[in-house]
């Protein structure tokens, strides 16, 4: 069972593209499917936890939105920020689902229970995923990805119960 969803952020969350202004400002796209399907499974019961070798400002703000109160930024080994959450919360590997895209996700993936990643990761991390998305970062692969954890644990018919109306 999975308790715990860690996320990567550029090319999982979003496109994968940074764009920078003539002023150095930086924006990041992040699909709102991907945020409902967040918050709603933390509303279920599973943490959630960003691990991200960047940082930013925009990351916190959306984090924060969702619910997500474990994110870390300026990552220089995932591993090593990992254990710390899972320590934290008494939660082992193999309750663990890591979605990532990129080398800098492989070793952790690999130690986790579950392990996904959006249809345009790099070929070394859809190799070792145990689920693979149809769509791409920043493209509502997240909500995909969590619809199948929530489905497997029998928690996405309590979540669409929330959103069906029921006329009398």
């Amino acid at each position: 069972m999975i308790k715990l969803v860690v996320l990567d952020v550029d090319g999982t969350l979003t496109d994968g593209k940074l764009y920078i202004d003539n002023f150095g400002n930086e924006m990041k796209a992040f699909d709102v499917k991907d945020g409902l399907a967040i918050s709603q499974s933390i509303k279920a019961g599973i943490k959630f936890a960003i691990i991200t070798g960047k940082t930013s400002k925009i990351v916190e703000r959306r984090g924060t939105e969702l619910g997500i109160t474990d994110i870390v930024q300026g990552s220089r080994d995932k591993i090593k920020d990992l254990e710390k959450i899972l320590e934290k919360y008494n939660i082992t590997y193999e309750e663990t689902a890591y979605i990532g895209d990129d080398l800098i996700d492989l070793k952790p993936m690999k130690l986790c229970g579950f392990s996904a990643c959006p249809s345009d990761s790099v070929a070394e991390i859809i190799e070792i995923s145990d689920f693979v998305s149809s769509k791409a970062g920043g493209n509502g692969a997240v909500r995909e990805i969590l619809e199948k954890i929530l489905k497997d644990q029998g928690l996405w018919e309590k979540i669409l119960a929330n959103f069906t109306a029921t006329v009398q």
